[in-house]
């Protein structure tokens, strides 16, 4: 018999080991670059193994899913998380931290392959948009939770080897509320071809969200990497602006299912463009206190992404099954990845602008990180239009099934 309240906890607490693994890890770096003698270049392409290893092992996850199972994959998911833990505290080398790193990085993305489809397999229609937006919010809520133990036990003296192994408490009750448990059976008898799931894939309506998916990880994960240096000369505190975001996302996200019921899986994410287009426009223009208003509606705008980007694979794309909502994570993954250094040339050439009209100092930092967040807009104000689209798209199809 399966225990659905078990295996949603699981996924939860594996969950938290993601995120604890992306904040805690972040704030070690200082110390992890002062003890090992490693320059930022170094610590860069540590960094890199995290974002690389996910997507990695969610598109292979996506593809063996109905072949070997949710439980199986949690298994490595364990194993990956474990030894990677394991390696970093006790490596002690660069060649380590890279290796271990890519471990946490594989145990995070099968955590996403294994647990997105089980949680679509084991619920259904509003439950499932509910339960999938209060799985999701574990991982703002646990970078929140990372990043103050982190800066906790940063200032209470404690070294980076204790913090490392915080993340290995949720993952030890995430194995333990796994073990022995039954798993659900896929909804979809077809999701069990990789045919069928690669014929449902290229259809418009897949193709459409896996560009969107694209910008709506971009959206989330761009502004918010860069937070520190560009709110750091404008008044506001950096780490209080991701705290706010984080923990307002987290909250929003546990009350997903009832939006989603009110506004539709399409609305919602009209809504969403819109609050994030608004909320990054204020962060390019506003500086002080207003910087914190700005937050509030920007995370209230990316808080609904990344969960109903999923949830409306898993039940409008039905055949595309595990497979399909793997892919779709792993390209957000892969999009942030690749505009990171995009954005971060934004930057430098907003440097040299701003410089080239006379500013210095603060000043220039400020008008420089202000210019590329108004560049930023871009990305959402195009998910208006698409998302505008979308809504009109999936309104006709309903219409079309009920005549």
């Amino acid at each position: 018999m399966v225990n659905d309240k078990r295996l949603f906890y699981g996924s939860c607490l594996a969950l938290i080991t993601t995120a604890l693994s992306f904040s805690i890890r972040a704030g070690i770096l200082p110390q992890l670059g002062e003890q090992l003698s490693l320059t930022p270049v170094q610590l860069g392409f540590i960094n890199s193994m995290w974002f690389l290893g996910f997507p990695l092992s969610m598109v292979v996850g996506g593809l063996v899913y109905y072949t070997i199972g949710p439980k199986k994959i949690m298994q490595f998911a364990f194993f990956a998380h474990a030894v990677g833990i394991l390696l970093t505290i006790y490596s002690g080398s660069y060649m380590g931290l890279l290796i271990s790193t890519f471990l946490i990085g594989l145990g995070n993305g099968c955590t996403e392959a294994a647990c997105n489809p089980m949680i679509s397999d084991t619920y259904e229609g509003v439950k499932m948009s509910k339960m999938m937006n209060r799985f999701h919010m574990w991982f703002p809520g646990g970078i929140v939770i990372g990043s103050l133990v982190s800066k906790f036990m940063t200032d209470a003296g404690f070294g980076w080897e204790s913090q490392i192994w915080v993340i290995m408490i949720p993952t030890v009750v995430y194995a333990y509320l796994f073990f022995g448990q039954e798993f659900p059976k896929p909804k979809v008898a077809l999701s069990a071809s990789i045919s069928e799931n690669l014929k449902a894939m290229v259809s418009p309506l897949f193709i459409f969200i896996f560009a969107c998916m694209a910008l709506t990880a971009i959206t989330e994960f761009g502004p918010q990497q860069w937070t520190g240096i560009i709110l750091s000369k404008s008044g506001a505190q950096p780490m209080l602006i991701l705290a706010l975001v984080t923990g307002l996302m987290a909250v929003a996200r546990y009350f997903g299912g009832e939006v989603v019921h009110k506004l539709d899986q399409t609305g919602v994410l009209l809504g969403s463009a819109v609050l994030a287009t608004i909320g990054i426009y204020l962060f390019s223009t506003q500086t002080g206190t207003m910087a914190y208003a700005a937050a509030i509606i920007y995370a209230l705008g990316i808080a609904y992404f990344w969960p109903n980007m999923i949830g409306f694979v898993a039940a409008k794309i039905p055949k595309s099954g595990a497979l399909g909502m793997s892919i779709v994570g792993a390209v957000g993954m892969f999009s942030s990845s690749i505009f990171q250094p995009i954005i971060g040339n934004w930057i430098n050439s907003d440097r040299v602008e701003q410089a080239a009209l006379g500013l210095t100092g603060d000043d220039l930092e400020l008008a420089a990180g202000q210019a590329t967040l108004s560049t930023m807009i871009i990305f959402p104000a195009i998910l208006i239009i698409a998302f505008t689209l979308l809504y009109f798209w999936v309104k006709n199809m309903k219409s079309s099934e009920a005549a």
